[in-house]
C-alpha cells in the first residue's frame, strides 16, 4: 500500500492506495498547527503497512532536489507552518520514503495521468482555494526552474472601479491578494459560499481569474487548463471565466487545435480529489526510481 497527502490550507485529505493507483481510503484532518495536524496525520498512516508516502502541500516550500531542507515550508502565509518540514517529519514518523511536491502540481498529475483527458504532452493546472496556484506539465514532468513557480502571486489589471487593497500579506494586490476565497470573504463580509449566484462578487472574480488564464495561456500554450479548487465549484465561475478569456485574447494567436474555449479551459475531472491522487502516484513513482 501507498499513502498520500494533500496539504490544505483549510484541511489535510489522506488516502492509501494501491501500486496500479487506485484509492482504498480517504479522509480529512482539519489544517491547524503543526503539532496539532502531523500527529493526526502519522497516526492515519500508522494503522496500514505502507511502501512508500507522497506529499502534496501548501506553499512556497523548498522542492530544489539538493537542499538539505527539501521540503521544508519557507515564506508560507500560514506563520505557524513557516520553518516545518513537513516531508523529514512524516518520512521519520511514519517510517517510510516520502516524496513531496506542491498541492497543485500534485493535483496537475492526478488529472493528466488519471483525468481522462486524452493524450496530452503538457497541461496547467490552477487551483483557487485559500491560495491560488497553478502548475505546468510538460510531458508528464512538473517543471519548476530554481525552485516551483509561484504562479499565485502574478499582478493583474484591476477591474475598473476596484478599490480593494488585496489580502496577500507579501504584494497585497497579487492575484491571490484579490481572487482568493479569503479575498473574496474579505471584500463582501461573507464567504463565497454565501454569495447569490447574481451577485457582482462572481464578475469580479471572473474578471482577475480570465486576466491571470491569458498570462498563462500566451507563457505556455499548453493543450488544457484545469481550473480547479473550492471557489471554482461555483456553478456558474468557470464559463463567466471562459468568457473573459474569449474577451481578452480577441482571437490573437489562438492555438489552431483548440476548437472551443469550453473544451479547453475545463473543470477538474477527479472533482476534489485531484490532488490526493496525484500525491499517490508521486508515492508510487518515487518508489520504484
Amino acid at each position: 500500500m501507498f499513502g498520500a497527502v494533500e496539504a490544505g490550507g483549510t484541511k489535510f485529505v489522506l488516502a492509501v492506495g494501491t501500486a496500479e493507483g487506485e484509492l482504498v481510503d480517504v479522509t480529512e484532518v482539519p489544517t491547524k498547527a503543526p503539532e496539532d495536524t502531523l500527529p493526526a496525520v502519522v497516526d492515519y498512516f500508522r494503522r496500514y503497512q505502507l511502501f512508500a508516502l507522497g506529499v502534496g502541500s501548501f506553499g512556497p516550500l523548498d522542492l530544489a532536489p539538493d537542499s538539505p531542507s527539501l521540503g521544508i515550508l519557507t515564506d508560507t502565509p500560514k506563520i505557524e507552518w513557516r520553518g516545518t518540514n513537513i516531508r523529514l517529519r512524516l518520512e521519520r514518523e511514519v517510517g517510510v520514503p516520502t516524496y513531496v511536491t506542491t498541492d497543485v502540481a500534485a493535483a496537475a498529475l492526478g488529472e493528466l495521468r488519471r483525468g481522462e483527458h486524452g493524450p496530452l504532452e503538457s497541461c496547467l493546472y490552477i487551483t483557487v482555494g485559500t491560495g491560488i496556484g497553478a502548475a505546468f506539465l510538460l510531458h508528464g514532468d512538473i517543471y519548476s526552474g530554481m525552485n516551483h513557480p509561484e504562479m499565485g502571486h502574478i499582478s493583474v489589471r484591476r477591474a475598473p472601479h476596484d478599490t480593494f487593497s488585496g489580502v496577500c500579506p507579501a504584494h497585497g494586490d497579487c492575484l491571490e491578494g484579490m481572487a482568493s476565497g479569503p479575498a473574496i470573504h474579505a471584500r463582501w463580509g461573507m464567504p463565497g459560499q454565501a454569495l447569490p449566484a447574481e451577485h457582482e462578487a462572481w464578475q469580479m472574480e471572473a474578471h482577475y481569474l480570465a486576466e491571470a488564464v491569458v498570462n498563462y495561456i500566451y507563457t505556455f500554450y499548453p493543450q488544457r487548463i484545469i481550473l480547479g479548487g473550492g471557489v471554482m465549484r461555483h456553478p456558474h465561475l468557470l464559463g463567466k471565466v471562459q468568457e473573459g478569456v474569449l474577451e481578452r485574447m480577441r482571437g490573437y494567436h489562438v492555438a489552431p487545435t483548440v476548437r472551443s474555449i469550453q473544451e479547453y479551459l475545463v473543470a477538474p475531472k477527479l472533482g476534489p480529489l485531484s490532488g490526493v491522487y496525484g500525491a499517490l502516484l508521486l508515492a508510487i513513482a518515487g518508489y520504484r526510481g
